[in-house]
């Protein structure tokens, strides 16, 4: 029974990833360093490569700093720095973003649950700078396969700016996470992402992107 319910998560990812001729493929890679400092810190260090048009071009990559610490059994903060690279009318353009965020954490029948909520400002050379609000919201569901904790998870994350506060991006996740050895662990997801189309003659447009993505976390 297990194995029927691992191959058919397959099946949908493999489905949605090639789903829709008029949705642009693209292929996300995440690493991520985890420092714990003590048994409630730890230093968060990340790194992100994003490839677009049919994964043909390069254009996309992040490198982020952060500092969680444990307030509770249900709830962690913290704050980062986020320096982003993103291909503009062909131009590689600079974001920076320090940003705080905090995580709820509860779980039921197994099921476990997360929220994170992001507080982010963000600053360009080349347009006015903003806020943005965004949360995430993860269910890891209560099935484990093979020794190596193969776990599915769901998940949603949105997008408000504050410049009109109005939603203006969506990304709905399904995947599987898994460990690889003691201190390694790794996740690969299908994602959908919607994002707010103010260029088009329709102001309610929206364009999506399918997503095939990895995540290595390494554990110290």
């Amino acid at each position: 029974m297990q194995k029927i319910l691992v191959l058919g998560l397959f099946l949908v990812l493999s489905g949605k990833v090639y789903a829709g001729d008029d949705h642009d493929f693209q292929v996300w890679n995440t690493d991520v360093e985890e420092i714990n400092l003590n048994k409630s810190a730890k230093v968060l260090l990340e790194e992100e490569f994003r490839l677009g048009d049919n994964a043909g071009n390069f254009y996309y990559q992040h490198y982020d700093i952060g500092y969680v610490r444990d307030l509770s059994r249900y709830l962690n903060a913290g704050f980062g720095y986020r320096y982003v690279q993103e291909m503009k009318n062909k131009k590689f353009k600079v974001e920076n973003e320090p940003y705080l965020m905090a995580t709820l954490f509860w779980q039921w029948l197994g099921y476990k649950f997360a929220s994170r909520s992001r507080l982010e400002y963000r600053y360009f050379q080349y347009q006015a700078d903003s806020w943005r609000y965004r949360n995430k919201f993860t269910v890891k569901l209560p099935w484990e396969f093979t020794r190596r904790e193969i776990q599915p998870f769901l998940a949603d994350e949105i997008f408000i700016r504050f410049n009109g506060t109005e939603l203006n991006e969506n990304r709905l996740f399904i995947g599987l996470g898994f460990k690889i050895t003691k201190n390694l662990a790794g996740e690969i997801y299908y994602l959908l992402r919607s994002i707010k189309n103010y260029h088009k003659t329709t102001t309610n447009s929206w364009t999506d992107a399918d997503v095939l993505g990895s995540n290595l976390k390494l554990m110290f």
